[in-house]
C-alpha cells in the first residue's frame, strides 16, 4: 500500500454523509435518551474517521458527559444486553440487534513515569475528551441525535492530506501514553498515512519510554500492524524510529548482515521482501491459508533472525550462516514469549522458522519417498504455510535461478499430492499401534513398547505402508534382536 493520496475535505464529507446518515437512523434514539437525561452523546474516534473513508462498522464508540452509572441505566433501557467494559475507565457496552456500542465518560488520562498503566480522570467536555486522543484523525466526533460534526484539531484536513499528527504536541501525547508511538506504525500500515516529521522525531526521541508499556499491549499493536494490508510501512517505521530496538531488537540487528546470495542490501531488507511475497501467497477464506495469516507473516518476518548470531566468513570471501534456522527458531521463541504470545502461535512460528531451509537442495538431488514423508510429517499442520514461506523466501534477481527453484517446488508439491493419494500421508503412523505391539510381543506397558513403536515408524517412513503381516514379522525380528 502506497501513501494515501491527498483528497479534498469536501469530497470526504460527501463520502461520510451517507454512512453517518445510516448510523443516525439506527442510533438516534440512543442520542435522544441521553439528551432527555440531560447528557451529551457523540460518536468518536475510529468510526468517525472510517465514515470519511466510506467504511461502516457495527461496533460504535461513543463519548458522553454522563457518569458510568447513568450510562449503564440508559443502556439497559435501550439495549438487549449490557456489560461492564471497565467501569474504572468509564466504559459500558451494550448490544441492540446487530449494533454494538461502547460508551465512555469524557475523560483524560496520562502515564505515571514509573507505571505501566494509565491513570484516568473523568472530564466534562467533548473537546477536552478529544484533546487526549492519540491522533487528530481520531479526534473527530459527531454529536447525536443532530449529527453535528466536531473537529477541533483539524483531523479532517489531516485525513484529506494523508498525514498523521497529534492533537497536542507529539512529545506530550507520547509521554501520556507511549503505546501511541506503535499506533502510528499501525495507522501507517492500515490507512496508508504518512507520519508527520515532528511526530516521527518525537517517536525517535521517546522510543525508550515504550519499555514501560505492558507486553500484552505492545503485542496487540504489533499484531494489528502485521495484519494490516501493508505491514512493511509500519515495520519500517518501527525500525527507523528505534521503536523496534525496544519491541523487536532482532529485526534491526539484521541490517548489519549481508545475505549470502549477495542479492540484497541486507538480511533485513530481504526479510521485508519475503514478508510481502508471503502475503501475496495467502489465499481467500476458502483456501489453505486464508489471509491475513498472523503465523505466516511473523514467520516470514523473522525467518532469518538467526543469521547475525551464525555469520561466519569463509575462504574466498564467502559468508555462511550455518544452522541459522535452528538458532533463529530459538530466538523467535524467546522473543514471542517476551511479547506474551500464546503457546500455539509461538510453536507454529518457530516450527516454520526451523523448517524453512529444509527444501533447499531438492532441485539438485531428487528426494526419496521417505524424505518426502518426513518433510510432510515434520511440517505437520504447518505444511501449507511452509509451502508459502519457502516460495516467498526466493528473492533472487536471477530469473533462471528463481524459475528453477519454483519448478523444483512445483515438483515437490506434486510428489506430496501423489503420495497423499497413495497413503495417509497427513497422519503417518506405524501399521501397528501400542496395544497391538504389546499383544504380539506378550508384554505390558514399558519402555520397550515405545522403542518398538519408533522402529516401526522408521520403517513406515522409509518404505511406506507395510501391511499387518509384514509389520508383525518386522516387529518380531526386532524383538528377537533387542529384547532385554
Amino acid at each position: 500500500m502506497s501513501a494515501m493520496p491527498p483528497t479534498h475535505p469536501a469530497e470526504l464529507m460527501r463520502t461520510a454523509l451517507s454512512v453517518l446518515t445510516q448510523v443516525a437512523a439506527d442510533l438516534a434514539p440512543l442520542g435522544d435518551m441521553f439528551a432527555a437525561d440531560g447528557h451529551e452523546l457523540a460518536l468518536v474516534g475510529g468510526p468517525v474517521r472510517d465514515a470519511f473513508l466510506g467504511r461502516r462498522s457495527d461496533d460504535h464508540d461513543f463519548a458522553t458527559s454522563a457518569p458510568p452509572e447513568v450510562t449503564e441505566r440508559i443502556l439497559r433501557a435501550w439495549g438487549e444486553a449490557t456489560w461492564d467494559m471497565g467501569r474504572e475507565f468509564g466504559t459500558i457496552g451494550a448490544r441492540r440487534g446487530e449494533a454494538i456500542v461502547e460508551v465512555t465518560t469524557y475523560r483524560t488520562e496520562e502515564y505515571d513515569p514509573t507505571s505501566r498503566k494509565p491513570t484516568v480522570a473523568f472530564g466534562d467536555t467533548l473537546e477536552g475528551d478529544l484533546s487526549r486522543r492519540d491522533f487528530r484523525v481520531n479526534a473527530m466526533a459527531v454529536r447525536l441525535p443532530d449529527l453535528t460534526f466536531v473537529d477541533p484539531f483539524s483531523g479532517l484536513s489531516d485525513l484529506a492530506d494523508g498525514v498523521l499528527r497529534t492533537p497536542s504536541s507529539p512529545q506530550q501525547s507520547f509521554e501520556d501514553d507511549p503505546l501511541r508511538m506503535m499506533r502510528a506504525a499501525r495507522f501507517a500500515s492500515t490507512l496508508g498515512l504518512d507520519v508527520a516529521p515532528e511526530v516521527m522525531a518525537a517517536m525517535s526521541e521517546l522510543a525508550p519510554r515504550l519499555a514501560i508499556v505492558s507486553a500484552e499491549r505492545v503485542q496487540g499493536e504489533l499484531v494489528k500492524t502485521l495484519m494490516a494490508p501493508a505491514p512493511r510501512r509500519g515495520i519500517e517505521l518501527l525500525v527507523e524510529t528505534g521503536l523496534a530496538d525496544v519491541v523487536l531488537p532482532e529485526l534491526p540487528a539484521m541490517q548489519l548482515e549481508i545475505d549470502e546470495h549477495h542479492r540484497h542490501k541486507d538480511v533485513y531488507a530481504h526479510s521485508l521482501t519475503v514478508l510481502e511475497q508471503a502475503i501475496d501467497l495467502e489465499t481467500g477464506p476458502d483456501g489453505a491459508v486464508p489471509g491475513p495469516d498472523l503465523v505466516l507473516r511473523i514467520a516470514a518476518l523473522l525467518h532469518d533472525i538467526g543469521k547475525p548470531a551464525t555469520r561466519r566468513n569463509e575462504p574466498g570471501g564467502r559468508v555462511s550462516f550455518h544452522h541459522h534456522e535452528i538458532v533463529g527458531a530459538k530466538m523467535a521463541r524467546k522473543r514471542m514469549r517476551a511479547l506474551a504470545f500464546d503457546k500455539a502461535t509461538t510453536a507454529a512460528v518457530t516450527d516454520l522458522i526451523a523448517l524453512h531451509l529444509r527444501f533447499h537442495g531438492y532441485g539438485e538431488a531428487a528426494w526419496t519417498d521417505s524424505a518426502v514423508r518426513r518433510y510432510v510429517t515434520d511440517a505437520g499442520p504447518q505444511l501449507e504455510r511452509l509451502h508459502r514461506l519457502t516460495r516467498a523466501d526466493c528473492t533472487t534477481r536471477n530469473r533462471k535461478k528463481a524459475e528453477r527453484l519454483s519448478h523444483a517446488y512445483d515438483d515437490l508439491e506434486a510428489r506430496i499430492a501423489e503420495l497423499r493419494e497413495q497413503e495417509e500421508l497427513d497422519a503417518v503412523r506405524p501399521d501397528l499401534d501400542g496395544n497391538q505391539i504389546m499383544e504380539i510381543l506378550g508384554i505390558g506397558p514399558s519402555r520397550e513398547v515405545g522403542l518398538a513403536y519408533k522402529h516401526l515408524l522408521a520403517l513406515r517412513m522409509e518404505e511406506g505402508p507395510l501391511g499387518p503381516e509384514r509389520a508383525t514379522a518386522e516387529l518380531r525380528a526386532w524383538w528377537e534382536a533387542n529384547r532385554p
